[in-house]
């Protein structure tokens, strides 16, 4: 039995927008899965409808075996949900957050105490089980938001841009945490702003736009499909329009195989032939603009995420035009 299954999820708001067309998914038990788009692609709507916040005009889903329309209670029941904003009690100490999920999610009182305690080492909070939570850090809270959503042991958790906001260190140690619960068997449907965090953790990959999958596949099938190596080019003064200058000198190159895509710092440039490429490239660009620097390197999911994103290269079908082709791969 697939841990989360959708087929052909439509979602239409009062006013028309269609936030989710025609979505389909099928995760397995087990999996880390990661769910990309862009604000306003329509992950979020699809989160909140996969755990009954919202419901679906169209299609059918099923999670833990639960369809979300007919059962939303047992399917609640069945997984835990980590939402953007923490859903902790700030009044409440880190121990008695983790009871009231408990009596919330009906732990049996002879569990209780060893769950407790087992929560609060997973997510290193012993030390600060009886303070406050009003006195915890960003990370703090979020740790202890992720204990309260794993109290009744869900077979699925979702986790909807977990570590938004917090430093490096506190985001390393919510990846551990998450690996652990995923080593342990628990299906994980993640939503993330960092693709270094899908990267890492996700063993598959679904990319939304406008409210459309686009590509699904591992990291690394994703990441081959770009096409090739990535000559990234930094420009002396990378302003909106010297950047966009640079990518039409380069688009008049005669190279079937090139993508161009604009940075902050100047333009990446993705060709089969990257490295042979690169000098014609620097000269090129060099006779009209001042090039600060290049290097040539591997793509990685931001490049994935450019070509499937840059809405520069829309040409009004998201579902040929922007999708990576990954047949080979597959």
């Amino acid at each position: 039995m697939a841990a989360i299954s959708a087929t052909d999820v439509e979602l239409v708001y009062a006013d028309g927008t269609r936030a989710v067309r025609g979505v389909s998914l099928e995760i397995p038990e087990g999996e880390f899965f990661g769910f990309l788009g862009a604000n306003g692609a329509g992950k979020t709507t699809m989160i909140k409808t996969l755990v009954t916040l919202l419901r679906p005009t169209s299609g059918t889903i099923t999670v833990n075996g639960y369809d979300v329309t007919d059962q939303p209670r047992a399917v609640r029941s069945s997984i835990g949900y980590m939402a953007q904003e923490t859903s902790i009690d700030e009044e409440l100490t880190a121990r008695e957050n983790i009871r009231f999920a408990c009596d919330a999610y009906g732990v049996r009182s002879a569990d209780r105490s060893e769950r407790i305690d087992t929560l609060l080492d997973l997510v290193d909070l012993q030390e600060e089980a009886d303070a406050l939570a009003k006195s915890f850090s960003g990370g703090m809270k979020k740790r202890l938001d992720v204990a309260t959503a794993l109290v009744h042991q869900p077979p699925v958790v979702f986790l909807d841009e977990p570590t938004t906001g917090l430093d490096p260190e506190a985001r390393n140690r919510l990846w551990d945490y998450f690996r652990t619960i995923n080593d342990d068997g628990t299906t994980v449907f993640l939503t993330t702003q960092y693709l270094e965090e899908a990267d890492q953790l996700c063993d598959r990959i679904s990319v939304i736009r406008d409210g459309t999958i686009v590509a699904d596949g591992s990291p690394a099938a994703l990441k081959s499909a770009v096409g090739g190596d990535v000559i990234d080019i930094t420009l002396a003064e990378p302003t909106p329009e010297t950047i966009q200058r640079a990518r039409a000198t380069i688009d008049a190159i005669e190279e079937t195989d090139l993508s161009v895509e604009p940075t902050e710092s100047g333009i990446a440039v993705t060709a089969s032939n990257a490295h042979a490429l690169g000098p014609e490239l620097i000269t090129t660009l060099a006779e009209s603009f001042e090039i600060a620097g290049f290097q040539t390197r591997s793509p990685t999911l931001d490049d994935v995420f450019l070509a499937l994103t840059d809405e520069s290269n829309d040409h009004g079908d998201t579902n040929s035009d922007a999708r990576l082709d990954l047949e080979a791969d597959q």
